[in-house]
């Protein structure tokens, strides 16, 4: 089954509003060839700003996070209906940083899955191991346990706003990068979870990026591989030329 690429780029807490304009007019500008969709996600003050430049453009515009709730005494924390408002259509749930970080824990994350789908948010869903788990052997139970935590739930149905964004913790902001087979192995390994969770179809279905210092120059070589539809870029998505690279990859 033919699935489309997804190429987002999460801006962590970089770039101030007056920044993060200018950095979306020219990821605005960018031609993606047909089957290629452009995501943004800046963060929460400079979404207002973002959102003005993005009206009418071909790229989804992404929260980094949300809250697990709807509203009431959490300080400091972003509501769904707030982004909701403000134009958002995505978010990502899970990353890596707020796991290991800020400690946000499977149920933590699957309750702010369910809410996001509840309305109609399509989800980013990160999963993926440290070094140390990788060394141990784990990369698999660490990656399924991920998974099965964030999608604990989530209907067939659901799966339709569901991407998976593997991002092997070692390699995310190291310059080192999983090979494109390590990457493909495991992006094969999680289509078959979820199939055996949901099914076949399903499986074939979902979109599966690759996070972990996607940068032009490795972004075709990953691209080409079965089972990677994209790329969840942070530092690289953080310059207008190249980001451009990496959404223009040559399969």
């Amino acid at each position: 089954m033919s699935r489309n690429y997804l190429i987002a780029g999460n801006w962590k807490m970089n770039k101030t509003p007056k920044e993060a304009v200018a950095l979306a007019e020219g990821v605005r500008k960018i031609k993606a060839g047909a089957g290629i969709r452009k995501m943004i996600a800046p963060s929460f003050v400079c979404i207002p700003a973002v959102v003005e430049v993005l009206k009418g453009s071909d790229v989804t515009l992404a929260a980094q996070n949300m809250a697990s709730v709807e509203e009431g005494a959490h300080t400091g924390e972003t509501s769904v209906l707030m982004l909701k408002e403000l134009g958002v259509e995505s978010v990502i749930l899970g990353h890596s940083e707020r796991r290991h970080v800020y400690g946000e824990s499977d149920e933590l994350i699957n309750a702010k899955v369910k809410l996001a789908l509840s309305h109609g948010l399509e989800v980013v869903l990160c999963v993926g191991e440290t070094l140390e788990e990788r060394e141990d052997g784990k990369v698999d139970e660490v990656c399924f346990r991920q998974i099965e935590g964030g999608l604990s739930g989530v209907s067939a149905d659901g799966m339709k706003h569901i991407v998976i964004a593997y991002e092997p913790v070692w390699a995310i902001g190291t310059g080192k990068t999983a090979t494109p087979l390590d990457a493909q192995t495991v992006h094969k390994a999680c289509r078959g979870k979820i199939a055996e969770l949901y099914s076949p179809s399903i499986a074939n279905s979902v979109i599966i990026q690759y996070g972990g210092s996607v940068k032009p120059g490795n972004a075709a070589e990953l691209m080409a591989q079965e089972d990677i539809d994209g790329a969840l870029v942070g530092g690289a998505s953080l310059d207008a030329d190249s980001f451009a690279g990496i959404v223009a990859f040559d399969v």
